[in-house]
C-alpha cells in the first residue's frame, strides 16, 4: 500500500521513509505542506499520509481541512506527526480531521500499529465502496453505478462534442435456463456472460448489471458503426461455445440492442435517458426479429 509522508525536516524524513519502506510500504515523499496537498489530489493518490503539523507553505492541519473539505471518493486516512504535546493542539488535528497523531520524535513501534490501523480502515473501506458500487453475483458496475457511469459519459460527450452509444444486451430465454437447469446454474451462466464481455471491451467502455438478465454496457467515442461492431463482437463471444457447469454444458445466447448519436446529429438535444431508452427499444427489436440478433437505432 501507498503511504505519503510529508515531512520538512531532512533527518525526520528520512528515518520515516526508511521504517515504512522495511515495513512493505511505498513511499510517496513530500516535503512541505504544499506538496502533499497537490500530490493527494491525483489520481492514484495514496489512501494513507503522515503528515507533520509544522511545515512550510501549509501546515499538516491545513493540509488535513482541505483534504476534508474536497470530499473526495476514496478516503485518506491521516496521521498526524507533531512535537507539540499540549490536549488542546492534539484536539485541533482531530477537529481538523485527522484520524489519529503521533508524538515526535516517533516510536517505531507505535507508528507501525498505527499504520496498521489506518491500513485496515482504508481496505475496508475499499471493500464497502466496491459493494455498493458492484452487483454481488457478477462483479461488475451495479445498476446505480453504471447508470451514473452514463450520465458522467454523456456530460462528457456534450462537453467535448465526441461521440458515444449505450448497448442493451439480454440473455435469451434466461427463464428457460433457471426452470431446466436449476437457479445455480443460472447464476453461473450470468457469471460467465459478464466475464465473456468484460473479455471483449476495451479498457474504457464501461459493463453494468442493468437488472435480472440484463446488461448495459457504456461505450465512449462510438458512432453507430463502431457500436454496431462491438455489440456484435459481444454477441459472438456469447453464442460460439456453450456455458460449461457441473452437469453438463449450456448454449447460451444474447440480443442486444444499441443507440448511437448520429455523426451530425442534435447531440446537445441528446441525453442519456434518451439514449438509453433507445437502446431498449432497439434490444426489443432484436427481439422480435428472432434473437440472437444486434440492432442500433439512431436519434432523429
Amino acid at each position: 500500500m501507498k503511504v505519503l509522508i510529508a515531512e520538512d525536516e531532512i533527518i525526520s524524513r528520512r528515518m520515516l521513509e526508511a521504517a515504512l519502506k522495511k515495513w512493505g510500504y511505498e513511499v510517496i515523499v513530500t516535503r512541505n505542506g504544499v506538496e502533499a496537498w497537490e500530490t493527494l489530489q491525483s489520481d492514484d493518490a495514496p489512501q494513507l499520509a503522515i503528515l507533520d503539523w509544522i511545515m512550510p507553505g501549509m501546515d499538516g492541519v491545513d493540509v488535513c481541512r482541505r483534504i476534508r473539505q474536497s470530499f473526495k471518493k476514496e478516503y485518506t486516512y491521516i496521521i498526524m506527526l507533531t512535537g507539540m504535546t499540549e490536549k488542546q493542539c492534539n484536539v485541533q488535528a482531530m477537529e481538523a480531521g485527522a484520524d489519529d497523531y503521533v508524538s515526535k520524535p516517533f516510536d517505531e513501534q507505535e507508528l507501525r500499529v498505527r499504520l496498521r490501523a489506518g491500513q485496515r480502515i482504508v481496505e475496508l473501506q475499499e471493500t464497502l465502496r466496491f459493494q455498493a458500487s458492484h452487483d454481488a453475483l457478477t462483479g461488475v458496475w451495479n445498476r446505480g453505478a453504471i447508470l451514473e457511469i452514463l450520465e458522467r459519459e454523456a456530460g462528457r460527450s456534450a462537453r467535448e462534442g465526441k461521440p458515444y452509444s449505450v448497448i442493451m444486451a439480454d440473455i435469451d430465454h434466461f427463464k428457460a435456463v433457471n426452470d431446466t437447469y436449476g437457479h445455480q446454474a443460472g447464476d453461473e451462466v450470468l457469471r460467465e456472460v459478464a466475464r465473456r464481455m468484460h473479455h471483449i471491451l476495451r479498457l474504457y467502455d464501461t459493463l453494468g448489471r442493468y437488472g435480472g438478465e440484463e446488461f448495459l454496457i457504456v461505450v465512449p467515442g462510438c458512432d453507430a458503426v463502431g457500436v454496431l461492431h462491438v455489440a456484435e463482437r459481444l454477441r459472438q463471444s456469447i453464442a460460439e461455445s456453450p456455458i460449461v457447469i457441473a452437469g453438463g454444458e449450456i448454449p447460451v445466447t444474447m440480443s442486444l440492442g444499441a443507440a448511437a448519436l448520429a455523426p451530425n446529429g442534435r447531440r446537445g438535444e441528446v441525453d442519456a435517458d434518451f439514449l438509453l431508452h433507445l437502446s431498449d427499444e432497439a434490444l426489443y427489436l432484436a427481439k422480435d426479429k428472432g434473437r440472437n440478433r444486434v440492432e442500433v437505432i439512431l436519434p432523429i
